[in-house]
């Protein structure tokens, strides 16, 4: 099983889920904003820890590929 794999919508709207909590925390001065950078870096490194617990971010395996 491989973990590295995040669907691509879930990539997508980790990175701009991170962005908009770095951005709103730049703007209202609200350090717990800048916690952003945790689904920013998961989704820049297609990597993310809570889809190792919960195993439900993995993809489909393909029945042809051996």
């Amino acid at each position: 099983m491989d973990y590295n794999k995040i669907r691509k919508f879930c990539r997508v709207f980790r990175i701009a889920l991170g962005l908009a909590l770095i951005i709103a925390g730049l703007i209202t001065g609200i350090v717990w904003f800048y916690l952003g950078l945790i689904p920013l870096i998961a989704g820049l490194t297609n990597f993310c820890p809570l889809c190792i617990i919960s195993k439900k971010c993995d993809l489909p395996q393909d029945s042809e590929s051996k």
